[in-house]
């Protein structure tokens, strides 16, 4: 079977596109759904307590396989493929609602406030992270009003074709932010999180790991050359990944620092070599 995290397939139940190639007692067409939540974790199991694998922001829209008896909801898990890089796992059914008018704008901010009015004053209905797409119904003064009647600060939003000129700055944006493995926000992140975000924010499509991003991101350099590093190469690991910001220096979300952080290269090669994991690739853009 193809990767199990982008494929829709369960012993009793896949994707209808996935017949005559993988086995399932049966085949359905999905439904399109969107999160309405800020954040949405998908699970590799239907429980709360199941592993983060990735997030779902705001607007984002999933195709869902299987959901929860519409009589019975409660706090049932919904399972389904994300329309941006394909993962696949359990979303919280809360979570979600049939897909609405397609999202216009982007959060350029790190994070920002949703309103329920014209004024900044007002306690804030949610708060949003940098990436989050929204539909945006019009923009007066100082304020973008979304279709759902939410009002957001105008200059912490993009038109949604806009593109970020260096995905590394974006990147650098995140230092502070703590380290959650399967985070892809301001309020947490991981390597491969990090990544996706930041070259996301620069128009480019990556997938969600760091095996996938070492597998289909940019052309390789020698390791010889690594004392040579430019902006924006990627350095890879054994389940790591970090951003070179110039010959000498890198930002890579990592649990050491429990953080996004910026430090020497040489320095993070040396500790993670010591941990048993050389740098086995080098990708540039």
């Amino acid at each position: 079977m193809d990767d199990p995290r982008l494929t829709p397939a369960r012993p009793d139940l896949a994707a209808r596109y996935l017949e005559g190639k993988v086995s399932a007692a049966r085949f359905v067409d999905g439904e399109t759904f969107e999160v309405i939540t800020p954040l949405a974790p998908l699970r590799d199991a239907p429980r709360a307590d199941a592993m983060l694998q990735t997030e779902a922001l705001k607007s984002e829209r999933v195709t869902i396989y299987d959901r929860p008896d519409p009589n019975n909801r409660g706090d049932g898990w919904a399972w389904g493929q994300l329309e941006s890089d394909g993962y696949v796992g359990w979303l919280p059914d809360a979570a979600l609602a049939p897909a609405g008018p397609a999202p216009t704008h982007k959060i350029t901010a790190l994070r920002t406030f949703v309103f329920p009015g014209p004024s900044i004053k007002l306690p804030p209905r949610a708060a949003l992270t940098l990436g989050t797409t929204l539909a945006i119904a019009r923009i007066a003064e100082n304020f973008a009003i979304a279709h759902d009647g939410g009002y957001l600060p105008a200059r912490h939003l993009a038109p949604r074709d806009q593109n970020e000129p260096d995905f590394v700055a974006v990147a650098e944006r995140f230092v502070g932010v703590p380290y959650l493995w399967g985070g892809k926000s301001s309020l947490g992140i991981d390597c491969s999180g990090l990544v996706q975000v930041s070259l996301a924010a620069a128009g480019i499509r990556a997938p969600r790991d760091s095996d996938m991003q070492e597998a289909s991101l940019g052309s390789d350099v020698p390791l010889a050359q690594i004392a040579h590093l430019k902006r924006g190469d990627l350095l890879f690991w054994k389940g790591h990944v970090a951003i070179a910001r110039d010959a000498s220096t890198l930002v890579h979300a990592n649990a050491h620092h429990m953080a996004t952080a910026i430090e020497p290269t040489h320095a993070a090669i040396a500790r993670i070599a010591a941990a048993g994991s050389p740098v086995r690739r080098i990708k540039r853009l």
